[in-house]
């Protein structure tokens, strides 16, 4: 994308965006995954699957917070829009998008919590939002699956995604052995 096609609502856009899902993402900004998808890729064309599939395995695998594939979603965007100065721009416009609202609701909505922690209301929002944020991973492990060319047609790949999923709900097996089995089923060419 050519630095003249950003005009002087596209920033505001990355940030708005951002800070609307800052709001939206339950258990993680990990869970808005499918909606920063949606914006950047499909809608707004600021960035390639590669860049944003890129984007989350490298924060993943980097040590640190989790949160930081948004920085380098919003450093991919602009560094495709501006080059190296719209680069850093993108980088604060997304992350301060994405933590401070988040960060504002969650000081503001424990405090009240923790005051009125034994109404039945509060009991049971916690307890109801357990489903809604196992259902936006499931959405986030999909779209991130589909991105890497592991559709419908990998179904050997799902089988083994969904034993071991199995294998960590229903056993006391450590989540890291599983890990590095996965790894040896990689390095051998069998997945």
């Amino acid at each position: 994308m050519t630095p003249d096609l950003w005009g002087a609502l596209d920033w505001p856009a990355l940030f708005f965006h951002f800070a609307a899902l800052s709001l939206l993402s339950i258990s993680g900004a990990i869970t808005t995954v499918p909606d920063m998808h949606r914006f950047l890729v499909d809608q707004r064309g600021w960035m390639s699957d590669s860049q944003f599939t890129a984007s989350i395995a490298i924060a993943q695998a980097a040590p640190g917070p989790n949160v930081l594939f948004v920085a380098l979603m919003g450093w991919h965007a602009g560094l495709n829009a501006a080059g190296y100065a719209g680069a850093a721009l993108g980088l604060v416009l997304a992350m301060v998008g994405i933590m401070v609202p988040s960060s504002l609701l969650a000081y503001g909505t424990a405090r009240w919590s923790h005051v009125h922690r034994e109404r039945r209301a509060v009991r049971a929002f916690k307890q109801g939002m357990a489903p809604v944020v196992v259902a936006l991973l499931v959405a986030t492990g999909w779209i991130l699956a589909g991105a890497g060319g592991a559709g419908l047609s990998q179904v050997p790949l799902w089988i083994l995604t969904a034993v071991t999923a199995l294998v960590v709900w229903r056993t006391r097996v450590h989540l890291l052995w599983l890990l590095a089995a996965g790894g040896v089923a990689g390095a051998l060419g069998w997945v």
